[in-house]
C-alpha cells in the first residue's frame, strides 16, 4: 500500500528546488559588484583660513569586482562653507572600473564670521542611475595661517643633488636645507615685540616635462626656531628620451603668512657621456696569441663607479673575461690591457670587436657598447722559417760561388 506521505514530501522537495533556482536566477548583489568608497585625498590650506578658498581633493574608488556606471561625486557644504559655484556641485565621473579610483576638485569658501576649530562637510555619490545618494562626512580643520611670529626660512646653501649630474633614465634624489635665519629669540617691530620662530606649512617641487618628482608635498605645522633648519628629500627620475641640457627644479614653500612664501630654482643637470674605451696599441695578435692595450677614460662630469669593460670578438677569447677598473674621477684615464688568443690558432682571419662597458652613476646601473673596431689574427712563424731558409741558401751559394772563384785563381797561379 502506498504511503500517503510520499506526495506530501515530493511537494516539499519541489518547493525546496523552486526557492533555489530563484535564488541562483536573482541578480548578484551589491557585495559581489562594485563597491565605492569616498576619502578625502587632501585639503590646501591646511588650516582651510577663515575668509578664503580652501581647494579640497575628494577620492572615489572602487574596491569591489564590477564596474560602476554613470558614477557622480556631490559636494554638499554647510556653515562655514560654502562652494565657488552651484554649477560646481556635481562631478561626473562616469565608469568607473575595479581597482580605480577617481579624484575631484572642489573650492569652498570659508566664511568671513567662522571660528576656529573643527568643521564638518559632506560629499555625497552615487552609482548607476537609479538617483541613490550615499554620503559620507568628514572633518576641515578651521583656523588662521597667519602668525604673528617674524622668522624668516631661506634656502640654505646649494642643494644636494644625488647623482651630481644624471644621465637620462636616472632616478637620484634632491636634498633641501630650510633654514630660520633669525639670530635672536625675539626682535621689536614699531614698538611691539614679536617672537622669531618660523613655519613651513608647505613645500612643494616642481619639475619640468621629461623629469617627474615622485615624492609628495611636505606639510608641517611645527615650529623652527632661530637657527635651527629643516631637512627636505625629494625623489626624482629623468625620463629616457630627456635630452642635454639644464633643467630647472621649482621648489614653493608656504611660511607663516603669505609675505613669507618663497619661490627657489634648482638647477638639475643632465648629460648623456659616459665611458669611452680607445685602442692604445694595434689590434693584432701574431700566431695565435698576443696582448692588447686601451685606454679608459670617463667623460661625465661626475664620478662613475663600478666600472668594468668586456670584449667580444668571433673566432677570439679574451681574458680577463671583464676587466673591474672600480671608480673613476671626471676625465680620469685608465690603461688596461687584455691577454687575446685565436680559438684556431692555425687560422688567420680578422673579426668585429664589440667593447662594452657597464658603470653605475649613482644608484643608476648602465651598460652599452662604446665602441666596435676590427682585430686581426695573422700567422709570422711559417713566413720567418722559409725567410731563414732562403737566406741560408743564398748564404750558401755565395759561400761555393766565393770557393769557386777562390779555386780558379788558385789555378790560374799554379
Amino acid at each position: 500500500m502506498l504511503n500517503s506521505s510520499v506526495p506530501g514530501k515530493i511537494l516539499k522537495y519541489a518547493i525546496s528546488f523552486a526557492i533555489i533556482l530563484l535564488l541562483l536566477s536573482m541578480p548578484a548583489t551589491a557585495a559581489e559588484g562594485a563597491d565605492l568608497q569616498v576619502s578625502i585625498l587632501r585639503y590646501e590650506p591646511i588650516p582651510a583660513e577663515i575668509g578664503e578658498y580652501v581647494t579640497v581633493w575628494v577620492k572615489l574608488e572602487n574596491l569591489g569586482y564590477a564596474r560602476g556606471d554613470d558614477v557622480k561625486i556631490r559636494m554638499v557644504p554647510e556653515y562655514p562653507f560654502s562652494l565657488d559655484s552651484q554649477s560646481n556641485a556635481i562631478k561626473e565621473i562616469g565608469i568607473l572600473t575595479p581597482d580605480n579610483a577617481a579624484v575631484e576638485e572642489f573650492r569652498l569658501f570659508v566664511d568671513n564670521d567662522a571660528r576656529e576649530g573643527i568643521e564638518t562637510i559632506e560629499v555625497w555619490y552615487q552609482e548607476d542611475t537609479d538617483n541613490t545618494w550615499y554620503k559620507e562626512e568628514f572633518d576641515i580643520q578651521v583656523g588662521s595661517t597667519t602668525f604673528d611670529s617674524r622668522g624668516n626660512v631661506q634656502l640654505q646653501g646649494s642643494p644636494g643633488i644625488e647623482p651630481e649630474v644624471f644621465m637620462p633614465g636616472d632616478r637620484g634624489t634632491v636634498q633641501i636645507m630650510l633654514m630660520n635665519m633669525a639670530t635672536t629669540n625675539t626682535v621689536t617691530v614699531d614698538g611691539e615685540e614679536y617672537d622669531t620662530n618660523a613655519r613651513v606649512q608647505s613645500a612643494t617641487l616642481e619639475a619640468p616635462e621629461g623629469i617627474v618628482v615622485t615624492t609628495d608635498t611636505y606639510y608641517g605645522n611645527g615650529v623652527i626656531g632661530p637657527g635651527e633648519s629643516l631637512n627636505l628629500t625629494y625623489n626624482v627620475m629623468v625620463e629616457d628620451d630627456v635630452e642635454d641640457g639644464t633643467y630647472y627644479l621649482q621648489l614653493s614653500t608656504v611660511g607663516s603668512s603669505h609675505v613669507y612664501n618663497n619661490n627657489w630654482r634648482i638647477p638639475l643637470e643632465v648629460d648623456s657621456s659616459a665611458v669611452r674605451v680607445i685602442p692604445s696599441t694595434p689590434l693584432r695578435i701574431e700566431d695565435g696569441e698576443g696582448t692588447i692595450e686601451f685606454d679608459v677614460a670617463n667623460i661625465h662630469p661626475n664620478v662613475l663607479s663600478s666600472v668594468s669593460i668586456q670584449l667580444e670578438a668571433e673566432g677570439f677569447e679574451f681574458s680577463p673575461a671583464e676587466y673591474f677598473i672600480g671608480t673613476m674621477d671626471p676625465d680620469e684615464l685608465f690603461t688596461i690591457e687584455f691577454d687575446a688568443n685565436a680559438i684556431d690558432p692555425e687560422d688567420e682571419l680578422s673579426s668585429e670587436l664589440v667593447i662594452s662597458a657597464d658603470y653605475r652613476n649613482g644608484m643608476n646601473d648602465h651598460g652599452s657598447v662604446v665602441n666596435v673596431r676590427e682585430i686581426e689574427h695573422a700567422l709570422v712563424e711559417e713566413d720567418n722559417q722559409l725567410g731563414i731558409a732562403i737566406g741560408v741558401l743564398i748564404v750558401v751559394a755565395i759561400a761555393v760561388a766565393g770557393y769557386m772563384m777562390y779555386r780558379r785563381r788558385k789555378e790560374k797561379e799554379e
